[in-house]
């Protein structure tokens, strides 16, 4: 049984591998941006516990950060809360995960919600600095970060998912992926000893694919550390 937080579980794809956890055995610590979303009374009930706070707000994820710190050491921290053409997307996708990752004990894995859209962002840091990041350059830099928390930390695992173009509310009723198959891999990830290679991976469907250059390139994810903690504040062990 392992001990798992999920972002943005509150509905989508978290939602979905949230339950997939918890219907598995394990206990699982939800984030959500406020207790109001979560729509049913009963909700709560299969969860180890809930952490609430706006990934938008910086000071909000330091409090999300301690809050999760009263669970202990998690086994497994699944990245997934995300938006997409907003103005808050570089904070919501790469910021706060990068926080998240710095300012909590390092779990045994570590799982970040990628997108196929990473392979045309931008290597461009000064677009984080000023906040005109696209969709496709936060993906880009978040895949780049677990990459490189792969190669920096010993003993614990990291990976990227691309979880696929799914029917979610951000992905839209018209998406083609299978939603069943876009939670499975981090489920798998987060829990499984099977894993090869274990750590290090871009995934789709639990198979690993190649992922933007810049993402393996050690310079550049030293360059996204350092802007990272230019921006927040926040050192990186």
């Amino acid at each position: 049984m392992a001990l798992v937080l999920v972002t943005g579980a509150a509905g989508g794809l978290g939602r979905d591998t949230a339950d997939a956890l918890a219907d598995e055995g394990h206990d699982v610590v939800v984030h959500v941006r406020n207790r109001a979303r979560l729509a049913d009374a009963d909700d709560t009930a299969r969860w180890k516990g809930v952490v609430t706070g706006n990934l938008a707000d910086l000071d909000e994820i330091r409090d999300v950060a301690r809050q999760a710190a009263g669970f202990g050491r998690f086994d497994a921290v699944i990245h997934n809360a995300g938006v997409m053409n907003r103005p808050e997307d570089v904070t919501v996708n790469t910021v706060a995960p990068y926080m998240l990752t710095a300012l909590m004990d390092k779990p045994a894995r570590l799982v970040y919600l990628s997108s196929s859209m990473h392979h045309s962002g931008s290597t461009d840091l000064r677009r984080l600095a000023v906040g005109s990041a696209s969709y496709a350059d936060t993906k880009l830099w978040v895949t780049t970060l677990a990459l490189a928390f792969a190669s920096r930390w010993e003993g614990t695992s990291s990976h990227a998912v691309d979880p696929g173009w799914v029917p979610t509310r951000m992905g839209g009723r018209g998406a083609p992926d299978d939603l069943t198959a876009g939670h499975e891999t981090q489920a798998w990830l987060a829990t499984h000893d099977d894993v090869t290679p274990s750590t290090g991976g871009y995934w789709y469907h639990r198979q690993t694919r190649a992922p933007h250059p810049a993402t393996q390139d050690e310079q550049f994810q030293a360059q996204l550390v350092r802007a990272l903690e230019r921006h927040t504040g926040v050192a990186l062990d």
